[in-house]
């Protein structure tokens, strides 16, 4: 395994995201909810988010693979970063979509995907954020009363974009060709496997 450290014992993906939107208008949120593919088309259909895209991030590793991602090895987290315009999209509008997509009391797990790299998390880039989403947090602890919420809520670290054949995995037909529309406000089922 490497170690991930550069000369001088350095590690880059144990630094903070400082990626910013290619519109400063813009804002980044960065979300684990599981696999990746049926978040980032979620996303993908709200109104006022301008672009997303896959990756790994909040692990060790520099430039993972999905292999190793997948081998456990690494400690990342699959997540969708979302650039969105703030006036026509809230962040509690995102916070309200990565809620309803997970089962926050499910350790490293959503439904039939298990390992570390499933595991929910709300990753912010300002104070703001991460206000806002301990606030959710908090929200939804109370409709959890017996159950312990396990989502971590963590600033976001460097970000390191998936390989090309998962960003808009189901729009572009995941596995079966089937694609999937993407369009703003659209309520079609997603079906995470194409």
């Amino acid at each position: 395994m490497a170690s991930g450290l550069e000369s001088g014992g350095h590690n880059p993906a144990l630094d903070y995201d400082i990626d910013v939107p290619e519109n400063p208008a813009y804002e980044f949120a960065e979300f684990g909810t599981g696999c990746f593919w049926g978040a980032e088309l979620a996303f993908q259909r709200v109104v006022g988010v301008v672009k997303t895209e896959v990756g790994y991030s909040q692990g060790h590793t520099p430039d993972p693979t999905y292999k190793q991602v997948c081998s456990g090895i690494t400690n990342h987290v699959e997540v969708v970063r979302v650039a969105f315009d703030p006036k026509l999209c809230p962040y509690n509008n995102l916070l309200s979509l990565f809620w309803s997509r997970i089962d926050p009391t499910s350790l490293n797990r959503q439904g039939n995907d298990k390992g570390a790299q499933y595991r929910s998390g709300i990753y912010y880039f300002n104070e703001t954020q991460a206000r806002l989403a301990h606030e959710s947090k908090e929200a939804k602890k109370l409709e959890f009363k017996d159950k312990e919420v396990v989502t971590e809520i963590l600033p976001a670290k460097r970000f390191y974009r998936a390989e090309e054949y998962h960003q808009q995995y189901l729009e572009k037909g995941g596995g079966k060709g089937h694609k999937q529309s993407a369009e703003k406000g659209c309520t079609d089922p997603i079906r995470c496997y194409g």
